[in-house]
């Protein structure tokens, strides 16, 4: 797994090696295929639940675009602050905003859920959205609500990322999101952990 995350870091340019921490960051192949999405699409604004490795990699392929930026919900103040330290380090702080976003109640078809509270979420046309939390620890189809939160954000050819999608809840989110939003198409890809990706 390390040769494959010395790929990513040689494929991407970095100069020195990703911080990666064994419970937290996402597997190498998922930011492998993000990577791939961002230096093929060029998104302009990109949106991602849950900060860590992923955003020096979306943030990279900001810099190596020359084009794009990111804004990063996150909930923990510690990971607020480490991921903001590491963007500092390898010189890609002008690529993202690391905002904190504590997780609140939300309400949803009478269920009740822990989000992101996206008070610091500017108005936005979301190109590209990655799914990476809240942990799934935390409550039951913890990611459920980025669909239906976010939706009237989503630029028409928006595409989501869904990270752990081989987990029981995750396949059972998307197949909520499918039938309450139609308008997506839903394709798993079978790495690591799986993922789902939904575009209109």
């Amino acid at each position: 797994m390390l040769l494959t995350y010395k790929i990513l870091e040689k494929r991407l340019g970095f100069d020195r090696a990703l911080p990666v921490a064994e419970k937290w960051s996402a597997a190498a192949d998922f930011l492998c295929i993000i990577s791939d999405y961002c230096l093929q699409k060029r998104p302009q604004t990109i949106v991602e639940c849950g900060s860590g490795t992923s955003t020096l990699v979306l943030s990279q392929c900001c810099k190596l675009n020359q084009h794009g930026h990111v804004y990063s919900l996150e909930h923990g103040e510690e990971f607020i602050s480490q991921t903001r330290q590491h963007l500092h380090d390898f010189s890609l702080a002008d690529y993202c905003d690391i905002l904190h976003a504590p997780l609140k109640t939300a309400v949803l078809n009478d269920e009740k859920f822990r989000w992101y509270d996206l008070e610091e979420l500017p108005a936005l046309e979301i190109d590209l959205l990655v799914i990476d939390g809240p942990p799934g620890f935390i409550q039951k189809y913890s990611r459920y609500p980025a669909l239906p939160v976010l939706n009237q954000l989503l630029a028409k050819n928006c595409t989501v990322f869904l990270d752990d999608a081989a987990r029981e809840d995750e396949q059972e989110i998307v197949r909520r999101w499918l039938k309450n939003y139609p308008e997506f198409q839903a394709a798993y890809i079978d790495n690591e952990r799986g993922c789902f990706v939904l575009s209109k």
